[in-house]
Parts: C-alpha cells; structure tokens; sequence
C-alpha cells in the first residue's frame, strides 16, 4: 500500500460532483512549496478532475493579517499562480482569483461582522494560535476578523465544500454560523458548507519545526531547481542514530525526511526505512534526493513552459477575476435585498 494524499470525499460529491463547488486557497506570502503540495495542491488537482466547479483564492489581502507591508506582492502572486498551473490546475475549470480585485466580495465581511461577537472571535482556536506563530506584540485587527473575511470568501460564491485540516475546523463552524444566522435573522441565502477533511500527513520543515515556510528556510519550493533540492535536503535535521525508522514520535526529523521519501516515490514510509536500513542520514538524503527530484521534473518542466510567457499569469487572473466579481456582485444585490439595504 502506497502513501497518498486523499481527501475524505461523501458518497454524494462522488455519484454528483457537478452539483459541489469548492473555495479554497492561499496566502500569497512567499512561493508554493512541496509542502503545499502534499498538503493541499495535490488533491485540489483530484478534485477538479472529477468534474467539480472549483474556486482558488489568492488571499492577497490576507497577506498582511501579520505583516505591515504588503512586500513584493506582485511577483508572489505571480509565481504562486505558475506553480497552480505547474501542478495540474486548468482555468477553464478552476476560477483563479484574487481577494483584492473582488470589491463585493469583500463588502460581505461588514453585514457578516455584525453576526458576531468579539468573544467569539477572540476565542477562536486557531487565530490564537497563528497570532502566537506571528511573534509579533501586538497584531492588526484583520487577524481578529480573518475568520469573518474567510466566510465572506466561503459564501460569496455559494461553496459548499471546503477542504480543511483539523486544525481549521473553528473557522468553518465560525462561517456555518453566519450563515445561520443571516439566514434566521434575514432571509435564506446561504447554504452552510461542509468540510472535505485531509488524511494527509503532514511534512516538518526541513529543520524538524512544525511548518514548512519560506520565511524560515526550511521549505523546498516547487520552483527550486535539482541541485537547489538536493542542496535544502543535504542541510536537513537529522539525529545521531545511525539506523534509519519511521517514528514520528521519537524520531520525528527523521521521520520526516521518511515520509517525503515514500509520498515521492509511492510506497510506504516503512518500506523506505527498511530500504535505507543501516546506512544513514547520508544514504537517506540521498534517496530522498532522488525520489524528489524525479516526482517533481515534470511539473518543474511545465512551469517552466508556463513561465515563457509573461502574459499568461495577467490573463488567467483577469479572466478569474471577471468570474468572480460577477458572482459576487448578484450575492451582494441578494443581501442588500434580504437586509432593506438596497436602495
């Protein structure tokens, strides 16, 4: 049995995928890596294979819950859309958009405000936990409303299907909520979505923390090249215990580099460590190496292909875009309606 990716699909969303719409995506902070990948880019590619209308949101305005500066934005958000089309994303069938070129969709997040408190939003689990992750003293209020703005994201284009981790479940509940709401207090506009939840495992940095980030050199981009890869796994963490496990609790550095090792050449993480056996960190970076490097040359290829051309990335985003604010601007004609707003 190989190690893979999945998520858990209902019965329903099989036997009528055109019937579900999926948002999800991401914070345009730094490029995508393998990370991303396994995490999440791998199996919106499934999903959109099957047939479901599927909703990417570049998160730009996200981008600052944490930061003061919107940074080099414009080049991210192009390579992060390179990377999506790098992996197997199509935008005939996937809308690629972004937060800052959809004005109706953000107008959502005031009447959305109003259907919550500030207990509820301050207790939310993971906010507490990504303003603790910031290491900042003090954080903007668009980190205490993100899971407000994340409805609006959610509801604007009437998804029904969200692929979350667990550790992302509080923000769903909290846009399962508004909807409620909105709909008891006004009038029934919203469906509440329901959660695709991952079984994928998830990979550490390349240092052993918690989190693959670019911010922290411990990442592997798609964009990297071979040598740049073997060069991040070379400096990788590894321990003093010259026999190579797959434990993720006592060993979990290692583990880790297991783990890549089995996702990329599509077997089992105890199959890799009996193969690496007695001989090292050395030989198991260097399998790892391997393994990477050939999973990802065809996507590294397409991306290349993909970055020839300097108006493909403007093109697909202004044709997302377009979709988007369409969408977004009959939801927000329907809202001012129900609220006695529309004047």
């Amino acid at each position: 049995m190989t190690t893979t990716t999945t998520l858990r699909l209902p019965s329903t969303v099989l036997s009528a995928p055109t019937a579900h719409r999926v948002l999800t995506g991401d914070r345009p902070t730094g490029s995508l890596h393998i990370g991303h990948y396994f995490g999440s880019l791998q199996n919106r590619v499934r999903l959109q294979n099957q047939g479901i209308d599927m909703f990417v949101l570049i998160a730009d305005y996200q981008a600052i819950t944490d930061r003061d500066t919107t940074g080099n934005i414009g080049e991210t958000v192009r390579e992060v859309v390179l990377d999506y089309l790098a992996v197997g994303l199509r935008p005939d069938e996937t809308t690629i958009f972004a937060h800052s070129a959809v004005p109706a969709l953000n107008q959502l997040m005031l009447p959305f405000l109003s259907l919550v408190s500030m207990s509820e939003l301050s207790r939310n689990p993971t906010v507490k936990e990504e303003i603790d992750s910031s290491g900042r003293a003090g954080v903007s209020g668009l980190m205490l409303t993100y899971p407000v703005h994340q409805a609006a994201d959610i509801l604007f284009c009437d998804a029904n299907l969200v692929p979350v981790g667990e550790d992302q479940l509080p923000h769903l509940e909290l846009t399962r909520t508004i909807a409620r709401r909105f709909n008891e207090r006004y009038a029934p506009l919203f469906t509440p979505p329901e959660a695709l939840l991952s079984t994928t495992p998830r990979l550490l940095g390349t240092d052993g923390t918690m989190k693959m980030s670019k911010s922290r050199g411990n990442a592997i981009p798609l964009a990297a090249n071979s040598d740049e890869t073997a060069a991040l796994i070379r400096s990788a963490t590894t321990d003093s215990n010259r026999r190579i496990e797959y434990d993720p609790q006592n060993r979990p550095a290692v583990s880790n580099l297991v783990m890549l090792a089995a996702l990329c050449g599509g077997t089992t993480p105890e199959a890799v460590a009996e193969q690496v056996g007695d001989g090292g960190a050395a030989a198991l970076k260097r399998l790892v190496t391997e393994n990477v490097n050939e999973y990802f040359a065809p996507i590294r290829q397409r991306r290349r292909e993909f970055a020839a051309d300097p108006s493909i990335v403007g093109r697909i985003l202004a044709e997302g875009n377009a979709r988007a604010e369409e969408i977004a601007d009959r939801r927000l004609a329907e809202v001012r309606r129900a609220m006695g707003t529309s004047y």
